[in-house]
């Protein structure tokens, strides 16, 4: 499953309704962490295919989800399980970082 481009449209299908946990990376193209990060998350969708979703959110494009889940700063990862927010983590995250955050949907 490859990362998903996430938008207003189609956030309620691929993200509140998702039967697996989603974790969102909010970027834009202008931002060099967003750039670093992004081969990073692209390796752990393929690693992780099948047990969590992952989208990215242009926030350039998409300013209402950016503003709805209060991202101040990018890259910012949500991670969210049913719909409902768990986790987010602000910066630039390694994989080990991404996976300690992953980690919230374990706990239930």
């Amino acid at each position: 499953m490859a990362v998903v481009t996430i938008t207003n449209d189609n956030f309620e299908q691929e993200v509140l309704a998702a039967k697996i946990p989603v974790i969102l990376d909010f970027w834009a193209e202008w931002c060099g962490p967003c750039q670093m990060q992004g081969p990073i998350f692209d390796a752990l969708s393929e690693e992780l295919e099948g047990k969590v979703k992952f989208g990215k959110v242009n926030v350039d494009e998409e300013a209402a989800l950016a503003l709805k889940y209060q991202v101040m700063s990018i890259p910012t990862l949500v991670v969210m399980q049913y719909g409902i927010f768990k986790t987010k983590a602000v910066g630039l995250q390694d994989k080990a970082g991404i996976l300690e955050l992953l980690k919230s949907c374990e706990e239930e």
